[in-house]
């Protein structure tokens, strides 16, 4: 029988940075009497966006934030939620504005996003905080980014020298992962799916982050025996089961450590979503 792959538990890996965000908003709240304020706007009812948003309403509550959820109806137009948006950016009360995607397909959602004032976009997607990233400068990081990067730092010693290979150039999670490995001293192969010969660039990896949107994809016989795999993949199969972008049962007999699906980078999204809001907290309120 194949020795099985160390499980890196993002559950367990959540509860721990949300309980330790809660100690600190209970501090800033006894010393000063504010707490961080995260405000999400929801447009419409996409029953995937509802969910999340009521457990990010949830778990914001629970770690003594003023979480604020502002539902708009599917009609609601794109010069409605700019001025919406426009209103946050203005209320000195919120710390961080979420507008949770996908938007109505009649709203331009990079005019959405372009609208957010940087020092309050905890989803870090606005353009400034991607080119502080891109340069190596603080700012506000993608929320599941920064998720595999704080599951990575707890299943490896050191990344520095390690040699990564991400799969997928998406904006929300392969490019700006890519950019915290190049920050971590990784040297860092970003792969998708016009590379030639995938198996043979993953092969050589030590680090592997899988986001590329394709159930199972990723083969066991595909992995440097040892990697540590970040699975970001999420895909509702015809059973009705979630299955991630590596082949799980295969990979965990060939990885040295993995994270499951779900149970892995998922909690972990949500987690970092609060610690940005107390980030731009600090960040704004010195």
């Amino acid at each position: 029988m194949p020795e099985q792959a160390r499980i890196i538990d993002g559950k367990a890996a959540a509860a721990e940075l949300r309980a330790g965000i809660g100690r600190e908003v209970a501090a800033i709240k006894a010393a000063r009497g504010l707490v961080p304020g995260l405000h999400v706007v929801l447009v419409g009812d996409d029953p995937a966006s509802r969910v999340y948003v009521a457990s990010k309403e949830k778990l914001a509550a629970e770690t003594g934030m003023n979480s604020v959820a502002h539902r708009l109806p599917e009609q609601t137009t794109e010069a409605e939620l700019l001025a919406k948006v426009e209103a946050l950016n203005a209320d000195d009360a919120v710390d961080g504005i979420l507008v949770q995607l996908p938007l109505p397909k009649h709203i331009d959602t990079g005019r959405i996003i372009d609208a957010i004032d940087p020092a309050k976009d905890v989803d870090g997607l606005h353009p400034i905080n991607a080119g502080r990233l891109a340069g190596g400068k603080e700012g506000l990081v993608p929320c599941t980014p920064l998720g595999c990067m704080l599951l990575l730092r707890r299943a490896l010693p050191s990344l520095s020298g390690l040699e990564a290979v991400v799969v997928g150039r998406s904006e929300l999670v392969g490019r700006p992962v890519a950019q915290l490995l190049l920050q971590a001293d990784c040297t860092v192969t970003l792969a998708h799916s016009r590379t030639r010969d995938l198996p043979a660039v993953l092969r050589r990896a030590d680090i592997v982050v899988a986001a590329v949107g394709r159930p199972r994809m990723i083969k066991g016989d595909w992995l440097k025996p040892g990697a540590t795999v970040i699975d970001v993949g999420i895909n509702r199969m015809p059973d009705g089961k979630l299955a991630g972008d590596v082949d799980f049962a295969e990979a965990v007999t060939v990885a040295g450590a993995i994270t499951p699906v779900p149970g892995g980078v998922g909690p972990m999204t949500i987690a970092c979503l609060l610690r940005n809001t107390l980030t731009a907290f600090h960040a704004r309120r010195g």
